[in-house]
């Protein structure tokens, strides 16, 4: 009986720890750099707003390029790509302006 309900307890704590691992996995580790004027989480928010207009607004342009040339070549996957680099150099230009450099896990 007891041998169980230690292994219910560590079950449950590994899931509880994995479980904090999995919320953010792909998120960035803010380091501030000086003195921040704003706490990570209001920073994160405010420069993936900035990054999300960003990647509209590439993918737009890179759409209209392509008519304007009449570029046939013109693929979903290169208008991905130029896009997300262009909200990545977006987020990151923020992020520097706000006072914190990113740190990725991969």
């Amino acid at each position: 009986m007891t041998v169980g309900i230690i292994r219910a307890m560590a079950a449950l704590a590994m899931m509880t720890g994995l479980a904090g691992c999995i919320d953010h996995a792909n998120d960035p580790v803010l380091l501030a750099v000086g003195v921040p004027v704003n706490p990570p989480a209001v920073a994160h928010g405010l420069c993936m707003t900035d990054g999300n207009a960003m990647y509209d607004e590439a993918r737009k342009q890179y759409q209209l390029r392509a008519q304007l040339t009449g570029y046939t070549g013109a693929d979903e996957l290169e208008a991905e790509t130029t896009a997300r680099a262009a909200a990545h150099r977006q987020y990151v230009a923020c992020l520097s302006g706000q006072g914190y450099r990113t740190l990725y896990a991969n």
